[in-house]
């Protein structure tokens, strides 16, 4: 190992946050010690390695819990051994108290103090302030409003465009496929064409006269495909508007379809342009 070995203490009941570590290390790579680097410590015994032991050798960092006056049970630095009552500020000392633990439900809020309660989510963007660390190490200056140099505070800013649309897909679905909100969807209609050649005509002629309208519009004319599919494909897409050119087509009657309500009714192909386009 090239780097510094540093223990991590947290209560046998809890886990290491490894993002949370790695946010405190950075801008330094952490890894876990494998067993070819305790092959190279023989004064850190594998499984049973104890903060009593450690002295100098190694950095002890831990979570705050692990406060002065608490009493534990820890690895006796020998193998098969465990050690009791090792108690925190007598037998060993904390290098930096960090927090690293996998937050739970209950634990308190670090701002008021209330119990948490913990629901999935999914991360779609973050902000990571930066501050001077990597500024100062380039040496990166601007001009300040009165001329002179001044030191740049660093953030870092991401949206996640594809977690986004994993949250809209969660979150906007039913048993047939995606319903998607009219502000973000890939399109404002879904042009269907039945199969018949005259449907087939109508559909892509509304399509244009919709695409004119400044809507944005696709259009499934896919020979050889059975009406059935079609609309299977359509409620699986989930664009919010279907227009269905069908058995009324050569009336000039289609069929809109409210993708998330379900609502169905038979229009004119004005009425029907008129409508979307509104």
């Amino acid at each position: 190992m090239d780097g510094e070995i540093v223990a991590v203490g947290v209560p046998g009941d809890r886990e290491v946050d490894l993002g949370k570590l790695e946010e405190h290390f950075a801008p330094a790579a952490v890894e876990m010690v494998t067993e070819a680097d305790f092959a190279g410590r023989p004064d850190l015994v594998r499984g049973y390695v104890g903060p009593q032991g450690l002295g100098d050798k190694v950095k002890y960092v831990a979570d705050p819990r692990v406060a002065p006056g608490t009493a534990w049970i820890t690895g006796a630095n020998k193998e098969h051994t465990h050690a009791r009552n090792v108690v925190a500020g007598r037998d060993f000392e904390v290098d930096e108290y960090v927090d690293v633990v996998v937050v739970r439900d209950g634990d308190p809020c670090p701002k008021c103090g209330t119990g948490l309660k913990l629901d999935r989510a999914i991360e779609i963007g973050h902000i990571f302030q930066l501050g001077r660390k990597y500024a100062d190490a380039l040496k990166l200056d601007v001009l300040g409003q009165n001329g002179k140099p001044v030191r740049v505070t660093m953030g870092s800013y991401g949206v996640g465009v594809s977690r986004a649309v994993a949250a809209l897909a969660e979150q906007h679905a039913d048993e047939h496929g995606l319903v998607w909100p009219r502000e973000v969807a890939p399109a404002d209609v879904h042009v269907v064409a039945a199969g018949k050649a005259v449907q087939t005509e109508l559909a892509l002629d509304v399509a244009e006269r919709l695409r004119a309208a400044g809507l944005r519009v696709l259009v499934d004319d896919r020979a050889g495909v059975s009406p059935g599919v079609k609309f299977t494909d359509a409620e699986l897409i989930g664009v919010p508007q279907i227009l269905v050119a069908g058995r009324r087509s050569a009336e000039g009657v289609l069929e809109l379809k409210d993708r998330k309500t379900g609502e169905r009714e038979e229009l004119s192909v004005e009425d029907a342009i008129a409508r979307l386009s509104a």
